[in-house]
């Protein structure tokens, strides 16, 4: 479990994060959403150390990851696995060596150990016989489930992910939110997503954190965030709705 703590930010006098608390259970595949600017990615990074907040505390299965000293922060970060926005893969690594990198980073695995642990995660992935490929000689969606290989290759405890489904079209953003939720599930990993695609809602939301100015104004699941009464999360959730229907409509 992931407990966050009165996570507050400011940036340039202008107040990002203002008292977040919330609770991301293992198994769960929590999702943050909100509009741009609205703070999601910044509560993230808060989360995974990459910022530090000005107060609050988070909390990783009760060890304070912010405030903790370094062995602890050490031991954490092992245990984290991140999914970048556009994938963030080494573009002079084939598919086979950003996989195998943080391997090569953090373990003392043997090659041949290391070898067996990337065909594995590629295979749970859907992707056999790419290993030698460059990220640019495979599609925007294999280069997702090739990051969110090298995500769980640490066999981590906790998975992290940044618009997972930025830029692919929406049949192969479903294939993605199912493959995320189903790793999740099956290595009872506790997993955040931070995105704004309502089809990720519906469909994988066990747990949803609305952020609106740098507040959260609205905490459920994907059964009830529909029957909601906060007027800005039923702006949120409507404009979404029109945006589909007019790109659905561009489209045909």
């Amino acid at each position: 479990m992931i407990q966050v703590k009165n996570i507050s930010k400011t940036f340039n006098g202008r107040q990002i994060l203002d008292d977040i608390n919330g609770e991301f259970k293992p198994c769960d595949t929590s999702l943050i959403i909100g509009g741009s600017g609205t703070g999601k990615s910044v509560l993230l990074k808060c989360i995974v150390g990459l910022i530090k907040p000005d107060n609050g505390s988070v909390l990783y299965d009760g060890r304070d990851f912010l405030n903790g000293d370094t062995e602890t922060k050490r031991e954490i970060r092992r245990e984290i696995g991140m999914l970048f926005q556009g994938s963030a893969l080494f573009d002079s690594k084939t598919v086979e060596e950003n996989v195998m990198f943080p391997l090569d980073m953090l373990t003392d695995m043997s090659k041949e150990e290391k070898l067996d642990r990337v065909n594995f995660c590629l295979q749970r992935v859907g992707l056999e016989n790419v290993n030698k490929r460059m990220p640019s000689e495979i599609s925007g969606g294999m280069q997702k489930r090739v990051g969110i290989a090298r995500a769980i290759v640490m066999n981590p405890k906790y998975l992290f992910c940044d618009e997972p489904n930025s830029g692919l079209d929406p049949l192969t953003a479903i294939k993605i939110d199912d493959l995320i939720a189903e790793i999740t599930d099956e290595y009872k990993i506790t997993t955040i997503v931070v995105t704004h695609d309502m089809n990720s809602v519906l469909g994988i939301g066990e747990y949803v954190m609305f952020l609106y100015k740098g507040k959260k104004l609205w905490e459920g699941d994907s059964t009830t965030i529909t029957e909601t009464k906060v007027l800005e999360l039923q702006e949120f959730l409507f404009s979404n709705k029109l945006l589909k229907e007019m790109r659905t409509s561009a489209g045909s």
